[in-house]
């Protein structure tokens, strides 16, 4: 009785996957969100000129790959900020084409190797849309980190220009020229709004959602606050290029403290997994019974559950906030 209600569960679980890829926002819908943020934000551009750019944004944007890729994936506006955060020219098409392979690869390679069909089906699943959301917030963290590392360094560039007598907006264009990487890049896009008509306040908000950072926030906040009450705007920045490298020290001090306790969780988390499946692969007929014997189906579950409970307290203990 248990295998075949362990069975119906996996089968509606992995209905409710198909339903959930199936029931995303539409094409037409998320057009009209894009169309109307972008007439909120070109409001004082002439219609014509707003028309045509949004024209021009959707047609880039959207193309037969990518609108497929909308019409089945759940969120794809949130896949597709996601996407961009990485800095690279990666489409939701091809995101999801990657999700496909990787899906069928490995439902293929479980199938061939005995795995019963839906066990293997839903593992190729979870797969599927695993690996390539952990890849992509991998290179998400990745830029963020050396973008963070790169900041107080341009905010000091700014700190002289602005000595120097030039205005925030030609020094911004200095630190996109001068700084390279994620840092030159997002100051670049941020001077390219301003040319086009956008007001520093929005191009520099734009750039804090897009990363997502406390420190490019502090940036935006204490250029507000400085703009609304007054001041030496250099001496502001060089202030706050101050907290950051302390903060950046901050961290490195307790990403050393908690390294040995992070490895012993991450190994404590893997050995299991990693010997279950070496054992499955090497001799599936032994570890067979997992999936057909009620004990042994019962004692996994409960192993599972404790896992999971052990592996998220762990988690707590060696994450921090600063």
């Amino acid at each position: 009785m248990f295998p075949a209600l362990l069975l119906a569960f996996s089968g509606c679980l992995v209905l409710g996957l198909i339903v959930l890829a199936f029931s995303g926002p539409s094409q037409a819908k998320a057009k009209t969100r894009r169309m109307d943020s972008l007439k909120a934000r070109h409001s004082g551009v002439g219609e014509g000129a707003a028309q045509a750019q949004m024209r021009r944004a959707l047609t880039q944007r959207d193309t037969k790959l990518d609108s497929f890729a909308t019409r089945f994936m759940p969120k794809p506006e949130m896949l597709r900020h996601r996407l961009v955060m990485t800095g690279k020219n990666w489409t939701l098409g091809k995101y999801g084409a990657v999700c496909a392979a990787i899906a069928t690869i490995i439902f293929l390679l479980l199938a061939l190797r005995g795995l019963p069909i839906l066990l293997a089906l839903f593992v190729g699943l979870a797969a599927g849309l695993g690996l390539p959301h952990k890849f992509i917030g991998m290179m998400i963290k990745r830029r963020v980190n050396k973008f963070t590392v790169k900041f107080p360094d341009a905010i000091e560039l700014l700190v002289r220009g602005l000595r120097s007598g030039l205005p925030i907006s030609e020094t911004m264009n200095v630190v996109g020229a001068e700084v390279p990487g994620p840092v030159g890049v997002e100051f670049r896009l941020i001077g390219d709004r301003v040319r086009i008509g956008r007001t520093l306040d929005a191009a520099l908000q734009e750039t804090a959602d897009r990363l997502q950072t406390p420190e490019f926030q502090f940036f935006v906040i204490t250029l507000s606050i400085q703009r609304e009450t007054g001041g030496n705007l250099a001496e502001t920045l060089a202030n706050l290029a101050d907290v950051l490298r302390k903060r950046a020290q901050m961290k490195l001090k307790i990403k050393a403290m908690s390294s040995e306790s992070k490895a012993s969780a991450y190994i404590v988390g893997s050995l299991p997994f990693f010997v279950f499946f070496t054992v499955l692969f090497m001799n599936p007929e032994y570890m067979m019974g997992f999936f057909h014997e009620t004990r042994l189906e019962i004692a996994g579950c409960i192993g599972l559950i404790w896992m999971g409970i052990g592996v998220f307290i762990m988690a707590k203990m060696v994450s921090f906030e600063i």
